[in-house]
């Protein structure tokens, strides 16, 4: 390089361009025939702005070149441009570099590693659309045959761009599965390509997108267990069950382990259940489940990978719809919990000695308490992936609107935040203190919790979500509480489960873990509902208006056939009446379940109806205004619908069982200040039903005492439920070792 070419590149580096290009002009005039000089000031002139004098300067070279000389000049040119594009990318100025490599893509439209560049910048710029990848042609190209050359790091680092900027246009399906065919070894791309697809799943909440992704890398590998663990769950939440179960049969089929074996009998109980219908292969997979578990049990493994200790405590959220025997079951979950928790902190074990070590210093160097009260606001986290348009959602957030902030200082932790529109989310943002915005990372999760320093975590999911569970076990608080979400988890790392004196029996702390803390009248409260305009009438379900109508809304997976045929009964003895059937499922098999119990108990099938989904839960609770009488479900109760019919003001039957779930309903209804309805036998259950059927006035005495109760009931009064959630929180805190 001469002295004047040195000094150019200086003036280049500085951004004068101008004094550059001066420098090459001079340069031609003196030397004329030295091509690479036109590139150069081409360049400086496109730097400059100057894209018109740029493509003059170059095409003007160009078309004096023979024709054994333009592939080489052209190459030439698209060096020089290149090695400035990279220069720019190593200064961050991407938008320089985006503008240079426009101009390569119009001298070379089909060089790959340029068109991907091109990509990668515009997702930096966030310019990027996922038709660019239609329209810059990567994708016909990557399909060529034979196919273009191309650095393979750079196209797997664009797709996983790609996945996280656009991960639901088209175009980046299509992509995607070009990708996986032309990259040398797809297989080592799977647990990136997961990642995306629990994204796009779960958070985005597009099951049936995140199928379509995991279905390109099934061709590949067809028998990937984990690929068809996650695979068999996008459809079923995308209400694809037939596949959904399918897949989940060929996953447990395949398993091995006992880990894994769990883990997919649970996957096809997960199918089965949530379409509804599949009795008798629910029973039979539950008793392959339990004892599955108790040889697990007696194998005691000590160093289970992640992936296999996160799958050992969901699977009893199916049992616990399937027998109604805590005495029995939870001895096993407690035993199991126990086995979780050990391997969570052996593959976290750094981490998990860390903090420990912090609780320890924190727990010893003395009370935050003077006198007896505390010397600064309790902080108190709740932990949970459902603080959103959920069951728990719609319940908690009167304990969040009420709690005294004065005397406690409130974090959430939303695991699995949910990149949607969701106003009731919004709402929990805006309500706490301090939220937390997570993803599915356990110890991103933990590492939040610690940093926070709270003196109480209140878990919310329990069982119902693996991470939550493992979060717990880390024991990241001096005080660990479980409450509303479902039951307890059985985990040594917990230290209370909330409960009151109905929804748990006397006998129950003899097979629970955890201290069972009993507030004095309801473990629950809520201020109300909002309730929309009704969309059933009677006469669009061609019901007369003398009708007495019942209704059942529960999800496939509380359809237990002894209970259905429990109601069948009712809807035989009570002359013109008519059941109404609503509830996520397979409608199909929901149908089928539903007219085989009817047929065997001599009622006549157009007597049901099976209703639709509505578009919101205000809709969902003004429609069950139509009904007389609600029958609940057992072995597992409703909850949140429960509580809707209660504050409709409609009478509800339910049966009375042992475990938390099965006694949800009965604590409701006494705490809202009626005990019509409740049930301790199955014979009691029949009879409240037909005597609700065939008694109006009794059915509108219960109408008017639930409608009165909104005023005095413990069930209706959010503000005096939170005041006993914060006794009992504080004298958790000081009680604790």
């Amino acid at each position: 390089m001469t002295n004047w070419q040195q000094q150019a590149e200086e003036y280049l580096i500085q951004g004068d361009y101008s004094k550059a290009a001066s420098l090459y002009e001079q340069a031609i005039e003196r030397e004329p025939d030295v091509i690479a000089y036109y590139w150069h000031l081409g360049l400086l002139f496109l730097l400059q702005g100057q894209e018109t004098e740029a493509q003059t300067t170059w095409l003007l070279v160009m078309a004096e070149a023979e024709s054994d000389q333009l592939e080489t000049w052209t190459e030439e040119l698209f060096q020089v441009l290149q090695t400035e594009a990279e220069r720019r990318q190593r200064l961050a100025d991407y938008a320089v570099a985006w503008a240079i490599r426009q101009h390569m893509r119009e001298i070379c439209p089909t060089d790959l590693t340029n068109l991907l560049e091109i990509i990668a910048l515009g997702i930096k710029l966030e310019t990027f659309r996922g038709d660019d990848l239609t329209e810059l042609g990567v994708i016909e190209l990557l399909q060529t045959q034979p196919t273009p050359e191309c650095n393979h790091q750079l196209l797997k680092e664009v797709l996983k761009q790609i996945l996280e900027a656009q991960p639901l246009h088209p175009a980046s399906l299509e992509f995607t599965e070009a990708c996986l065919a032309y990259l040398p070894n797809p297989k080592v791309w799977f647990w990136p390509l997961l990642s995306a697809c629990m994204k796009i799943g779960y958070t985005l909440k597009q099951p049936t997108i995140a199928a379509s992704f995991l279905e390109c890398y099934r061709s590949l590998d067809p028998e990937h267990i984990g690929m068809l663990r996650h695979l068999a769950t996008f459809y079923q939440d995308a209400f694809n069950y037939d596949q959904g179960i399918e897949t989940a049969k060929l996953c447990y089929s395949l398993s091995e382990s006992l880990p894994d074996q769990i883990s997919g009998i649970n996957l096809v109980l997960r199918g089965i259940m949530n379409a509804g219908g599949y009795w008798q292969e629910v029973s039979a997979a539950c008793q392959t489940l339990e004892s599955l578990l108790v040889s697990l049990i007696k194998e005691q493994p000590a160093t289970l990978s992640d992936v296999q200790t996160l799958r050992l405590l969901t699977p009893f959220f199916s049992l616990a719809h399937f027998q109604d025997e805590p005495s029995h079951f939870r001895p096993i979950l407690n035993q199991i919990a126990e086995l979780f928790q050990r391997n969570i902190r052996a593959y976290t074990k750094e981490k998990a000695d860390w903090y420990g070590e912090f609780l320890n210093r924190e727990q010893g160097a003395g009370s935050r308490e003077q006198g007896g009260k505390t010397t600064r606001p309790l902080k108190v986290g709740y932990l949970c992936h459902c603080l959103r348009r959920h069951s728990v959602g719609w319940l908690a957030r009167w304990l969040f609107e009420h709690h005294d902030r004065e005397r406690f200082q409130i974090y959430s932790y939303f695991i699995n935040y949910k990149l949607v529109n969701d106003n009731l989310q919004e709402w929990y943002i805006n309500q706490v203190d301090h939220p937390r915005k997570l993803g599915i990372h356990i110890l991103e999760a933990a590492e939040q919790i610690y940093q926070d320093q709270l003196d109480i975590l209140v878990d919310l999911d329990s069982i119902t979500l693996d991470i939550t569970c493992a979060v717990m076990a880390l024991k990241l608080a001096p005080v660990q509480v479980t409450w509303l979400g479902w039951d307890a988890s059985g985990l040594p790392a917990i230290d209370y489960v909330i409960a009151d004196p109905y929804v748990l029996p006397d006998s129950a702390q003899e097979y629970y873990s955890e201290k069972i803390w009993r507030l004095p009248q309801t473990y629950i409260a809520v201020d109300g509902f909002e309730v929309g305009v009704p969309s059933l009438r009677r006469n669009h379900l061609d019901i007369p208006n003398d009708a007495t109508i019942y209704l059942s809304s529960q999800k496939g997976y509380k359809r237990n056939p002894d209970t259905t045929r429990l109601q069948m009964k009712i809807i035989k003895a009570v002359p013109n009446s008519y059941f109404l059937i609503k509830g996520q499922s397979d409608q199909d098999s929901i149908k089928r379940f539903f007219n085989q119990i009817a047929e065997e108990e001599g009622i006549e099938c157009d007597r049901l109806r099976f209703l639709p989904e509505v578009p919101t839960e205000a809709v969902h609770r003004a429609n069950l205004g139509i009904a007389d009488v609600v029958l609940d479900t057992y072995p597992y109760n409703g909850a949140t619908t429960t509580l809707e019919t209660l504050w409709m003001g409609i009478p509800l039957v339910t049966r009375v069982g042992e475990q938390f779930v099965a006694r949800n309903s009965y604590t409701m209804m006494v705490n809202a200040g009626i005990t019509e309805g409740i049930a301790w036998t199955d014979d009691e259950y029949i009879e409240w039903g037909i005597r609700l059927g065939k008694d109006p006035a009794l059915r509108q005495q219960i109408s008017w005492k639930l409608r009165q109760s909104r005023q005095t009931a413990p069930l209706w009064n959010g503000k005096e439920f939170t005041r006993e959630m914060e006794k009992a929180y504080l004298e958790m805190w000081r009680s604790r070792e």
